[in-house]
């Protein structure tokens, strides 16, 4: 599996109502995307009063089965587009540690990244079990997903998470709170 992800940054007088419309209309496009495990279409809009955010933003985030199905993605006609209205972004990739997904992860509201450095001398086998731990309670508390992945090209650790509900409270520090308008996963 591969974890992906590309976050646009739009002006602070952007019409987030054109991304919301944007997922409105290309959502379903994905939804039995081959390779695919998910996509969930994330955006952020400065000023929301109830998921408050920094930034107007919209930040797809990927769960790969394969790298075949993300490069036809990344080679294909809808990226092309993205790239076309937007520019190209920088695409983060991340390799999944662990993985737990509620079957059905549609009626997502919210979801959560964070990213936190690896430590130089850290022990890579125990942080990846407690990372693993670390998933696995907060699908119990309540997570339709919670995703730890790394890059070592960087040594960053990623915490993702979908939630059913706005969560507000899981705000702050280096964790970016998005709302999902949609999420692609096969039937």
């Amino acid at each position: 599996m591969i974890a992906m992800q590309y976050a646009i940054t739009l002006p602070a007088d952007y019409d987030m109502a054109i991304i919301r419309r944007r997922i409105a209309e290309k959502g379903h496009l994905l939804d039995d995307l081959p390779g695919l495990a998910f996509k969930a279409w994330l955006h952020a809009a400065r000023g929301d009063r109830e998921l408050p955010g920094r930034d107007n933003l919209y930040a797809p985030f990927y769960l790969w089965r394969d790298g075949e199905g993300m490069d036809a993605f990344l080679g294909g006609s809808g990226f092309a587009t993205l790239a076309h209205d937007f520019g190209r972004p920088v695409v983060r990739t991340w390799i999944p540690w662990q993985t737990e997904l509620a079957a059905d992860l549609r009626s997502a509201a919210c979801a959560t990244r964070e990213l936190v450095a690896i430590p130089v001398h850290a022990d890579l086998a125990e942080l990846r079990a407690a990372e693993a731990a670390a998933a696995r309670q907060d699908r119990a508390a309540g997570a339709l997903a919670a995703i730890n992945a790394y890059d070592p090209t960087d040594w960053t650790l990623l915490r993702f998470r979908l939630w059913s509900t706005l969560r507000p409270d899981l705000a702050g520090g280096d964790r970016q709170v998005c709302r999902v308008g949609h999420v692609s996963q096969p039937h």
